[in-house]
Parts: structure tokens; sequence; C-alpha cells
């Protein structure tokens, strides 16, 4: 896989993090380790997506808790759950916490470094997307409070005369307004502007806009 990123490792028992580690390292991979969740959260804070190899059944926190808590933050990790004890209604919980993947020990090597490929990929996809958004968001930040309504409106799909009338400015002022809006977001078109709009508002409370 050549050295593609960090697998963030959470698991109670040395010699599986200890082994996971040189299977990591054979892969072009880095093996961060974790005896408990706990442990993790004090060493590690998410300001941008990561790839965590989580066992369910941790002492303390169990990793179901952790990747619940987690998914209710800012940023989400890709996580692949796994276990020594795995049976059908576990692994729906650990899907619907928010796992990519879950797999039973013991596993092979061959199908949890696939799986930690597709995680990673994913990984440097969110990474893209994190960057996109902040992006949009530092261009949103430098429109006056008149435009942020223009690009509200306009993201609607209401014309520029329409939108003239609601704001009760003169045509000619709407389109500067349209005008100015589009370049400073950088958006190609006003169909372009609606979906940076929608992005705004999954990040952001309706009242924002």
């Amino acid at each position: 896989m050549g050295n593609k990123g960090v697998v963030y490792v959470i698991d109670d028992e040395a010699d599986v993090c200890e082994a996971l580690k040189v299977l990591l390292h054979t892969a072009g991979l880095e093996g961060r380790t974790y005896a408990s969740a706990e442990e993790f959260l004090s060493d590690v804070k998410l300001s941008r997506p990561i790839c965590l190899l989580v066992d369910v059944r941790l002492p303390g926190m169990s990793g179901l808790e952790l990747v619940h808590q987690l998914q209710a933050g800012p940023i989400r990790p890709v996580v692949v759950m796994i276990t020594g004890h795995g049976d059908v209604p576990l692994a729906v919980k650990a899907m619907r916490a928010g796992a990519l993947h879950f797999l039973e020990k013991p596993f092979e090597p061959a199908e949890l470094l696939q799986t930690l490929e597709e995680a990673l990929q994913r990984v440097s996809q969110m990474a893209v997307e994190e960057a996109t958004y902040a992006a949009i968001e530092e261009s949103y930040g430098s429109l006056t409070p008149r435009e942020q309504e223009v690009m509200a409106l306009l993201a609607e799909g209401m014309p520029t005369k329409l939108l003239a009338t609601k704001l009760g400015i003169s045509t000619r002022t709407a389109e500067h307004h349209r005008a100015a809006v589009l370049k400073k977001m950088g958006a190609r078109t006003v169909s372009h502007l609606a979906r940076m709009s929608t992005s705004l508002q999954a990040r952001n409370p309706p009242t924002r806009f």
C-alpha cells in the first residue's frame, strides 16, 4: 500500500496491539496503539479525519461508546471495529454507530489490510471535503451582510428582479450584488453557489441563512 498514513489502534490486549503495529509497518503504515478509549481521548484531539481500528469491548468506555462520542463531534473518524466475540446484533450496533467495517478476530492479515486501505482512502476523501468546506466558509465570511442575504435568495433560485423587489433595491444594484457574491464565493454559476449554500447549511444552524 505504500506510505499512506496512520492507523490509530485501540485494544486492551498488548500482544494484539504489537502484532498489529508490525503488520501495519510491513504495509508501509504507522500504527499508534492505545490500551483504552480514555487513553486515546487524552492523547488525541481530532482536528482532521483519521482512521481508527477499535476493539468493541474495552475496559472502561467501550469501543461502541467511543465511536458514538466521536461521531457527535465536528470531525468524524473513519472507524473499523474488531472483536473476539462478534455476533450479528453487535455488528449491527457497530455499523449504526458509524463504523465503516466490522471484523471478527482472528482475521486474515490480507483482509484487514484491504479494509484499512479502504478506510484510509475514505480519510483522504474526507480531508479534501474538509478543505473544500473551509474554503467555502472563509469566502462566505468575506461577504457583507447584504451580500449574504443576496446569496441566500440566489441559492433559493430567486430571479434577480424578484430579489431586488424583495430587498427593496434597484435591479442594477441587485445585479451588482449578484456579481460580487459569485466572485467572492468563487462560484461559476448560481447552481454552484446553491451547492455551496447547502454545504454551509449542513454545518450550521438554519438561522444563519
